[in-house]
């Protein structure tokens, strides 16, 4: 079987692009053939269907406004992106295609190739554009709104929900009505969201007569891993991801500020990294709390494995994390907020705890809780995050509930 993965970025960027990838090895070693479709770009890995990628688009990027709204019709409606999507149909005979990130850069107008050709369509959904122009059903304050989910979208630009920048949003705006008008969504055969959550709110929001599946991520696994033994343990509360207002990193310092025998690294970079780092030195705990920067890789890992607990504070409608899905495989409790996808990976047995949503006094408590728990009950929480982890994220079993799927269709 051949399997078409198509995302905007052909790099590891972000957590669609783990899924991305992840998934294309997954297949190939389950004896699957995988091609690609995606943006131009340096950072890409190279592949053979490169010769099929589309020029970049740089949608966030500063530019003047009359630049943007040449780029205006493109992001909408790209006819370059519908033409080398038909000619890499004609040239591969793909059997399915698997969308990640599609909208702006690439556009939806490459579903119609694909639906001319009769081949199937499958879209893991990594965001709530389907529902919310700014995908993260956050507006330019950083709050929580689902003022759009009706489907009509207007506050969008009322609001300024995109970068704060009107014209910004107006285009989201646009694409979002041309995408309805359309009924582009009626023409994907199956959705599917890593969390029950996002199945649950994207169901509530009407936006397709399609079938929406829950089905966690995938996560590329090691045969070798085992629990961390409490002498790898440094004792630490670890935080790995965006430094930024909806990651709620602020509301986890004030939690760890209160205890003061406790120690906290945040690893990452973001828009709010210099102004926390300026929050914790006022405080005068910046001997117990650290930045460290962006790790990956088995740097990250070690971070991972020696942290006694990962705590994962978030203010938005979190999908299902890598960040949570890695810390749970190797071993890890979870403290999370009680918001988005979150939440799910401690409701089966005890893998850790969750907090009240903005509430950094119940955080410190969870984080106290926790510490409390002797070695026994600790290295039992780590044993079922292992556990769950190898049965919920297993990639084999991915790929054989996707290729049933598939066969079901057909």
């Amino acid at each position: 079987m051949k399997v078409l993965l198509v995302n905007k970025f052909h790099y590891r960027k972000g957590g669609s692009e783990t899924y991305y990838f992840t998934l294309a090895k997954a297949l190939k070693e389950a004896g699957h053939e995988v091609i690609f479709f995606a943006m131009k770009s340096e950072h890409n890995i190279p592949c053979e269907q490169e010769k099929y990628f589309v020029e970049n688009v740089e949608y966030n990027g500063k530019t003047n406004p009359l630049k943007q709204l040449s780029m205006a019709k493109k992001t909408i409606y790209s006819k370059e992106a519908k033409r080398k999507m038909a000619e890499l149909i004609e040239d591969e005979k793909p059997d399915l295609a698997i969308f990640n990130l599609v909208h702006r850069q690439l556009s939806l107008s490459i579903i119609e190739p694909l639906k001319k050709n009769k081949i199937p369509i499958f879209w893991v959904t990594h965001d709530l554009i389907f529902a919310c122009p700014n995908y993260t059903m956050l507006d330019n304050n950083g709050d929580i709104c689902e003022k759009c989910m009706n489907g009509n979208f207007k506050y969008c630009v009322k609001k300024k929900c995109i970068k704060g920048s009107f014209l910004k949003s107006y285009l989201a705006y646009k694409e979002a009505r041309f995408i309805k008008e359309h009924n582009y969504y009626n023409d994907i055969d199956l959705y599917i969201c890593p969390s029950l959550f996002y199945k649950n709110k994207l169901t509530e929001a009407n936006f397709t007569t399609s079938l929406i599946i829950h089905l966690p991520n995938p996560l590329e696994m090691d045969e070798n891993i085992k629990i961390p033994t409490l002498d790898e343990i440094k004792d630490y509360v670890l935080y790995f991801g965006r430094i930024s207002k909806e990651k709620g990193v602020k509301t986890l310092i004030d939690a760890v500020i209160a205890i003061p025998e406790r120690k906290l690294k945040i690893l990452g970079t973001g828009p709010l990294e210099k102004e926390l780092k300026e929050y914790v030195i006022s405080k005068k705990v910046d001997n117990r709390i650290k930045f460290l920067g962006f790790k990956s890789g088995d740097e990250l890992t070690k971070y991972i494995r020696e942290a006694k607990v990962v705590v994962l504070p978030s203010e938005w409608y979190e999908n299902g994390p890598y960040s949570a899905m890695e810390a749970l495989y190797n071993g890890k409790p979870l403290i999370v907020s009680n918001l988005g996808g979150l939440p799910e990976f401690i409701s089966s047995e005890k893998k850790g705890y969750k907090f009240k949503n903005f509430d950094n006094n119940d955080l410190k408590n969870k984080i106290i809780q926790l510490y409390s728990m002797d070695d026994n009950e600790y290295l039992e929480m780590a044993r079922k995050c292992v556990y769950y982890a190898n049965k919920e994220f297993n990639s084999v079993l991915y790929v054989k509930r996707i290729i049933q799927i598939y066969s079901q269709i057909q």
